[in-house]
């Protein structure tokens, strides 16, 4: 009975010198075996003197415990830097919004110069911007805003002549904003090169004007669509006023076509009545003259009429009986 209680604690010693010497080698192992995939590159560094770079994925070996693996995105990265201030050749401030995409091509000396992204940011932001500022400085404010001298495409059919010889000159662009921002990218990419740093493209995300310059440039607008507004108002003041001249000159036409026709007509009327009276006339004169008596009559004797006529007249012929001499 001793000895079996002597037998059972050296089992346990042996078990938990197996248990610490299987921690130790996956420990070593740990540090030893390290992976490099597709979206990273590693720089092995040994303490903290870098000693080789790698890039192709796998799986690799390196000492254990003195050798450490630093990792660096292999991949296109985003710097977004805060609007700033230029000036450009023609003496105008605009506040100019960039974003870049870049990339690490030499890890190993990427590390030793910025060490790390928020290092990089730093260094990015200083070296583009001085570049884009000096970009800028180079040329006008519209051919920072424009990328071609394409006609605009508006909807005034007519403008003054002197508008259109101002428009025609800043509307001229010799570079455009494409061919500024491709020199500010290889510039840029010249420079960072010694940080290990490819700077894939610099763009513009907005360009804004000064507060003072954004207000007048808006009251200016505002000033030009009011003007426009009121050119079309008083033209179709000019139209509405032509249109009712014609109406006018229209409806004399036809109320003079129409009153020389009506006239034509009555002369007609008038011809054949004289005409149908002729005709009666010579059928029977005395009837003719008998009816043409009444309607005198008819027209002219009312009960208050006076007529002071001499008996001898021949309007008196039918009102006045015919009397038998005396003799």
């Amino acid at each position: 009975m001793a000895a079996k209680k002597n037998i059972i604690p050296k089992i346990s010693n042996y078990l938990l010198l197996e248990i610490i010497i299987v921690i130790i080698g996956l420990l070593t192992l740990n540090s030893t075996v390290y992976t490099v995939n597709e979206i990273n590159q590693v720089v092995i560094t040994e303490l903290g003197r870098p000693i080789k770079t790698v890039k192709k994925p796998g799986l690799y070996i390196k000492k254990p415990f003195i050798q450490k693996v630093n990792r660096f995105e292999d991949r296109l990265l985003e710097y977004d830097a805060v609007a700033r201030r230029c000036v450009t050749e023609d003496k105008k401030y605009i506040f100019l919004d960039n974003y870049a995409r870049w990339k690490i091509v030499d890890p190993l000396l990427f590390m030793k110069t910025v060490r790390n992204e928020v290092g990089a940011n730093a260094r990015l932001d200083d070296i583009i911007y001085s570049v884009v500022r000096e970009e800028v400085g180079k040329y006008n404010m519209m051919e920072i805003i424009r990328t071609s001298d394409r006609e605009i495409i508006s909807t005034e059919v007519t403008w003054e002549e002197e508008r259109k010889r101002e428009r025609e000159e800043i509307e001229k662009i010799e570079a455009g904003r494409e061919n500024i921002m491709r020199d500010v990218t290889k510039k840029s990419d010249t420079i960072t090169r010694e940080y290990g740093i490819e700077t894939i493209d610099v763009r513009i995300k907005r360009a804004d004007l000064p507060k003072a310059n954004t207000d007048a440039v808006f009251s200016r607008m505002k000033a030009e669509r009011n003007r426009i507004s009121n050119r079309y108002l008083s033209e179709g003041e000019g139209e509405k006023a032509k249109i009712l001249g014609e109406m006018e000159k229209e409806l004399a036409q036809i109320r003079s076509e129409a009153y020389r026709k009506a006239q034509e007509i009555k002369g007609q009327a008038d011809a054949r009545a004289t005409a149908i009276y002729a005709q009666a006339y010579e059928q029977d004169p005395d009837f003719f003259n008998f009816l043409k008596t009444l309607e005198t009559y008819r027209e002219t004797l009312t009960q208050k009429t006076l007529i002071v006529v001499p008996l001898e007249s021949k309007f008196f012929k039918y009102l006045i009986p015919e009397t038998t001499p005396v003799e």
